[in-house]
């Protein structure tokens, strides 16, 4: 394509429209066929709009569901060819040809219509559809007669359509042509001169049609004319156009008009035959009958008409031409067609009215009211939609939005168009409402009130304030603060706490009823949004009572200075008024409800307390038999539960004057006051005996434990059985001597309840405690020394007797004479014979002795008690299965000689060694102690006695 053909004129023009959304409107002109990426114009400059304002806007082209042929270059501002455009493909014969389109911007929304008209190139050259026509024309054929020719068909339109038509060669006809109403002309073969068969049997004739395009293009077809014999007359049709109507989407097979023509020939130069000028696969046309029936489907929106040449011929060749012209009545058979140019997803719930969310394109590509549409939308939504131009509307604001009520709308957009039956379509949008912290939080109650017991444990939960927040996340997060103020000058804070997130009140302190009775206080709540929106409450806290405080007593005054007594004249009737118990108890309600009664009394069928109000009066005449002193313990109780009292005592004076009031009440308070430190002491008493009683309880029982261990040890060890060694005996350089410890008990009469004093009675006791370390044997030596040692004891030890020193055989009976024979050979009877009892406590006692000797034994030594020798062995120890020494009496028991042998024997090989390997080590350098004085005997007592009175 030229240079000259590629010109192209652009037409531009702006206009505002009254609409807030459209903005302004261009146009171009381009020729059609321009190479892919060619410039349409400048828009941006055009619309007088900057460059960045197409990058941040998100320009874009709306086609809807035409073709895109052309694209917007953002950087440059310029419209491109997208796509090779045909004008003839795009829009056939309908002039003028444009693309209409939308430019649209976002943030704010806004579009542009644009208009880019396609202007024709002479591209196409005029056609024929068959290359060639025959006709048969009989020689009797009248100068002037016609025949039609096919058309030529050139796709372009104006000046570089079809514009004309050449026949060659002229000499039997020429061409005329006739204009349509509808513009188009009617191309006509007219005979100029009759035909001669015989000259010419065959005529070929060129038909050329010519465009006014530059270069003009052509097109021909091919004319051959066949000379027939004599038919002198044409069919002619009735109608020269014939006009039919069918309705769209009508089946196969409706039958839309019948054409008839006529011939005035006869025979078989009248029978005419119809037929198309032109095929279709859309319409046919019976050719006996002349009936146009439809064949295929036709769409109102496809095309509104159609339009076509008949012909009617004879068999003589003869024909004429008419028009058909078929009409399309449309069926609203299409319903709208929605389009969601651009629409947001959310907006905040304070915008302002008039706000675009969205907006929309609707088309109906039906006819007249079929395509006339109308939208809506849902009711009872804060939206309106609004139409922008033909086919475009936007949907908006109308009123307020709040979150709170609606956090989403599901906005139904309805298209309606107005046929019968009307179709519609619709479409969903959903719009996300955000918050926005436009909602203080609400308490469930405008004041709160809570009880709680007094002395309640600090920290304890009283009860929980609520408060809830419309606004959703973080916007409706609630936190409870509490107010800064004070309850009796005290910050509010040292009395409850607040959770910050649960709004659990807790008390921080013991409440006491007694104290403060009740206060208030304000709890604030307030959102985490930005910025924060709070509400408060008033909270008011009653404590209450508990019963924890026990009554008490005004009247009479309780002092321990002084002494108050009520006076009872003895001529007082029954009923007198002595004295009214007056008591307060500081709780309420029930706890402080007071009842009086009389505990205990010095006479109990003298007085009576009243119940409710405390009085005491005599129930009795009083005579002169009740005593002065009365003292009655009046019980003070309260309603509580528990129940708490107090006591009180009230002493009354039965008497007629005063002095023998005195005189009866002059020592009560030393009384009192004694019998109070009696008390004392005999409970602090009772309390050391049961403690001393305890300890030894348990010392002994471990004692005895420790023992019975001993003896098991000793029991199943190898050690030699020790013999049995006398209570109290010491041997010194063979003389022994026994001492006799006597001890009293001196009782003193008590003169007074604060002064007792108790001996112990005259007894005997010749145990001897065999300790390893015999300091317990030496104290107690020690200690009867000390006794025996004062001038003034009566217990004075008496000196030995000098019968102790003789040997066993020489010892004197007890008399002062020898004993027979028989005591010394162990067979004589016992002088004194001990009892049973005191055999058995020495046998116990000296396995006792021995178990404990036992345990610290050394090599060769018995280790019974410092004041033994060293060089003691068990060899000076006699055995008490041989030898039995009885104190007091010269009596000795000898077992067995056999077997006392025997026995000596025995120990004194186990001994030996022992005993080399004692005198082996060094003598001991400490000095011996003093042997205890031998005790008296019953014998030498006597001596002592007769010698004292003489």
């Amino acid at each position: 394509m030229s240079d000259r053909t590629m010109t192209r004129q652009v037409l531009l023009f702006i206009s505002v429209l009254s609409l807030s959304s459209v903005h302004g409107q261009v146009s171009y002109s381009i020729p059609e066929e321009m190479a892919k990426g060619s410039l349409v114009g400048d828009i941006a400059q055009d619309l007088g709009l900057d460059i960045k304002r197409l990058t941040s806007g998100k320009a874009r082209i709306y086609t809807g569901d035409s073709a895109e042929y052309i694209e917007l270059n953002k950087e440059r501002g310029v419209l491109l060819i997208k796509e090779r455009i045909d004008r003839e493909a795009l829009c056939g014969q309908t002039t003028p040809c444009a693309l209409h389109f939308q430019l649209i911007l976002e943030n704010p929304m806004e579009f542009f219509r644009v208009t880019v008209e396609i202007t024709d190139e002479n591209d196409n050259s005029p056609s024929f559809k068959k290359n060639e026509r025959r006709f048969e024309i009989s020689e009797s054929a009248v100068t002037g007669s016609t025949f039609m020719l096919e058309r030529a068909m050139d796709p372009d339109v104006d000046v570089n359509g079809l514009q004309s038509y050449i026949l060659k060669p002229t000499d039997n006809f020429q061409l005329k042509l006739k204009n349509q109403p509808d513009g188009s002309k009617k191309v006509e073969m007219v005979l100029r001169k009759p035909l001669d068969r015989e000259k010419q049997e065959q005529i070929s004739l060129v038909l050329t049609a010519l465009d006014g395009g530059e270069p003009q293009l052509s097109g021909t077809v091919q004319i051959h004319v066949i000379v027939l014999d004599a038919n002198d007359n044409a069919p002619i049709f009735t109608q020269e156009i014939y006009k039919a109507t069918v309705v769209e989407n009508s089946p196969k097979g409706t039958l839309m008009t019948k054409v008839s023509a006529s011939d005035a020939d006869k025979g078989s130069n009248s029978l005419v035959s119809y037929s198309l000028s032109s095929s279709t696969d859309l319409f046919e046309l019976d050719s006996d009958r002349g009936e146009l029936r439809l064949i295929g489907q036709i769409d109102y929106e496809k095309a509104k008409h159609y339009q076509m040449f008949i012909e009617a011929m004879d068999e003589g060749g003869l024909s004429d031409s008419s028009k058909i012209i078929i009409d399309i009545i449309d069926v609203n058979d299409n319903s709208p067609v929605i389009n969601i140019m651009s629409k947001s997803s959310s907006i905040a719930e304070d915008s302002s009215p008039n706000i675009v969310i969205a907006m929309i394109n609707v088309n109906d590509p039906d006819a007249d009211s079929n395509g006339q549409v109308n939208c809506g939308i849902n009711e009872n939504i804060p939206f309106c939609i609004q139409s922008t131009s033909n086919g475009f509307y936007s949907l908006v604001t109308d009123s307020d939005l709040d979150r709170e009520r609606a956090s989403e709308y599901n906005i139904s957009v309805t298209c309606s168009d107005e046929g019968v039956p009307s179709l519609s379509s619709s479409v969903t949008l959903t719009l996300q409402i955000s918050d926005v912290n436009d909602n203080a939080p609400v308490f469930e109650m405008s004041s709160y009130e809570a009880y709680i017991i007094e002395n309640n444990t600090p920290g304890l939960s009283i009860f929980t304030v609520k408060a809830r927040d419309a606004d959703w996340n973080q916007n409706a997060r609630v936190s409870y603060i509490l107010e800064d103020s004070s309850v009796n000058g005290v910050p509010v804070s040292s009395y409850v706490s607040v959770s910050a997130d649960s709004g659990v009140i807790h008390a921080v302190r013991s409440f006491d009823y007694e104290q403060i009775k009740d206060f208030q206080f304000r709890v604030k709540a307030q959102d985490g949004g930005s910025p924060p929106l709070s509400s408060n409450v008033t909270v008011k806290i009653m404590i209450q009572d508990q019963n924890d405080n026990a009554p008490q007593v005004l009247y009479p005054v309780q002092t321990s200075s002084s002494l108050v007594a009520e006076m009872v004249p003895r001529s007082a009737d029954v009923g007198y008024l002595v004295t009214k118990v007056v008591a307060v108890d500081v709780d309420s309600g029930q706890n402080a409800w007071l009842s009086y009664k009389l505990q205990k009394a010095t006479d109990r069928a003298l007085f009576e307390v009243g119940l409710q109000n405390g009085e005491i009066r005599t129930i009795r005449q009083v005579n002169d038999k009740d005593y002065v002193k009365q003292t009655l313990t009046v019980v003070v109780e309260d309603n509580g539960q528990p129940s708490r009292s107090a006591t009180v005592n009230v002493n009354v004076a039965v008497a007629d004057s005063f002095p023998e009031v005195l005189s009866e009440f002059t020592d009560f308070t030393h009384d009192k006051e004694y019998n109070d430190n009696l008390t004392f002491y005999l409970v602090l008493a009772l309390a050391v005996v049961s403690f001393l009683f305890i300890t030894c309880l348990v010392v002994i029982i471990s004692v005895k434990i420790y023992r019975w261990k001993q003896s098991r040890i000793l029991y199943h060890s190898n050690l030699p059985v020790i013999p049995y060694y006398p209570p109290r005996y010491s041997d010194t350089l063979g003389a022994g001597t026994l001492q006799h410890v006597y001890n009293y008990e001196v009782c003193r009469t008590t003169d007074s309840r604060k002064s007792d004093c108790q001996f112990a009675r005259p007894c005997s006791q010749n145990v001897l405690i065999m300790d390893p370390s015999s300091t317990g044997t030496m104290q107690r030596m020690q200690s009867e020394r000390n006794i025996l040692d004062e001038p003034d004891s009566p217990l004075e030890q008496k000196p030995p007797n000098a019968d102790w020193r003789f040997t066993q055989g020489q010892r004197p009976g007890p008399s002062g004479a020898g004993g027979p024979p028989e005591m010394a050979m162990g067979t004589g009877p016992w002088p004194n014979p001990p009892t049973e009892a005191e055999q058995l406590q020495a046998l116990m006692a000296a396995a006792n002795e021995v178990s404990e000797a036992t345990a610290t034994l050394g090599p060769g030594t018995m280790g019974l008690s410092t004041r033994y020798s060293p060089q003691f062995t068990l060899q000076h120890v006699p055995d008490y299965r041989q030898n039995v020494y009885i104190p007091g009496s010269t009596a000795t028991l000898t077992s067995n000689p056999q077997q006392q042998q025997q026995q000596q024997m025995l120990m004194q090989q186990q001994m030996a060694a022992q005993h080399q390997a004692l005198q082996a080590q060094p003598s001991e350098a400490a000095a011996q102690p003093e042997p205890p004085k031998a005790a008296q005997t019953p014998a030498s007592k006597k001596k002592s006695t007769k010698k004292d009175k003489k």
